[in-house]
């Protein structure tokens, strides 16, 4: 059977990861520039926007932009800012608007620039996109703008973001620390020998996990990989229509009312921390769930095995329980497995993976919305 876009979309990620490094270098002088221009300012106001999985990235990468950049950062997504636009844009404050946009083509990103601009006395714009043909792009000005383009086969053919959504994660990563971007170097050679491992090693264990009959999957994280967790989850249920419903939280939040959605027909799936400290409350929680008979079963995804646990499978990577990568790094490719489980189950379910939506309820990009002017 030929293989769909989204299938060789997933594939290409290890490959992808290395040309948006070599992106990001190539670009060093021009982006340190970009950003210089507005950091010396303590009072910087970042925004870090999108719409649904671009929207996630943010999620995933505010604490590190606000850590290495020391910066107020805030991860919001353009459909709150278009709707609430006076919570979010201060007149009289410096603001660094950081847009995620595969196609740069939603109405909702136009507008939260346009709005950004009509605020905002003093506003520059980073735009990272996969379509140097968007209107996001297209409309840019050039006096206070930047835009990053990630490579070509980024671009996303089929409906659910993957190779897009990690590589502009990524390129938020780095654009984030561009004083150590050689030193980064390193991980960002082990991350794509991680991302190669779990598509090579473990590939048919997660499509034989996708070939059970669960209705629902929950997905669990902490940190960095909470926004993981919601990028998994929406993955899973995009592909499969909605025949599987997602469900993401926090270790120590799942037990706070959303335990209740686990049941005999539910997957859940861990994102396990490589810190000893984090490590305590979420095996408490994996102890807790194997104490009940509800659950179909379970995946654990970590880069080395620190605790052995009653978990159906476990895709624990163990190059070097020594040499690990940084936990926003690691969250990069800790989705891949949700977009094998979510590919295979599409599959399973009889649906095309690269447009499972029969009803064109949810389209490649958002159609329907209509804008407003006060």
């Amino acid at each position: 059977m030929k293989s769909s876009n989204t299938e060789l979309e997933i594939t290409a990620q290890p490959r992808l990861w290395l040309e948006t490094y070599s992106i990001i270098e190539s670009q060093r002088a021009e982006l340190t520039k970009f950003m210089n221009s507005c950091l010396p300012s303590k009072d910087l106001s970042i925004i870090m926007t999108g719409a649904g999985s671009s929207a996630y990235i943010g999620e995933v990468l505010y604490k590190y932009f606000q850590r290495n950049l020391q910066r107020e950062t805030k991860a919001i997504p353009t459909t709150d800012l278009i709707s609430h636009p006076a919570d979010y844009f201060k007149e009289n404050t410096l603001t660094l608007m950081i847009s995620f946009a595969r196609s740069g083509d939603s109405p909702e990103s136009l507008e939260a620039m346009n709005l950004a601009e009509k605020i905002c006395k003093n506003i520059f714009h980073l735009i990272i996109t996969c379509n140097p043909n968007g209107k996001l792009t297209l409309n840019a000005k050039s006096n206070n703008s930047y835009i990053l383009f990630m490579p070509r086969d980024a671009n996303d053919k089929g409906l659910a973001m993957t190779g897009s959504f990690t590589t502009m994660l990524l390129a938020g990563l780095l654009v984030s620390d561009l004083n150590n971007l050689e030193k980064n170097k390193i991980y960002i050679d082990q991350l794509a020998n991680y991302g190669n491992i779990i598509l090579t090693k473990f590939k048919q264990k997660i499509k034989k996990i996708a070939g059970l009959s669960f209705n629902r999957i929950v997905f669990l994280g902490s940190g960095a990989l909470k926004g993981i967790a919601r990028e998994s989850q929406l993955k899973v249920t995009e592909l499969t229509n909605g025949q599987v419903i997602g469900q993401y939280d926090s270790f120590l939040g799942l037990r706070h009312g959303p335990k209740a959605v686990i049941d005999h027909n539910t997957l859940v799936v861990y994102l396990f921390s490589n810190d000893d400290f984090v490590n305590k409350y979420e095996y408490d929680l994996v102890r807790s769930i194997n104490t009940q008979k509800e659950k179909m079963a379970e995946i654990g995804i970590v880069e080395v095995l620190k605790h052995q646990q009653e978990i159906t499978l476990n895709l624990s990577i163990e190059v070097s329980k020594t040499n690990l990568i940084p936990e926003e790094y690691f969250a990069v490719c800790a989705v891949l497995p949700s977009q094998l489980l979510g590919l295979y189950k599409s599959i399973n379910l009889g649906l095309s993976p690269d447009s499972p939506s029969v009803n064109k309820s949810i389209n490649r990009v958002v159609q329907g919305v209509k804008i407003y002017h006060k």
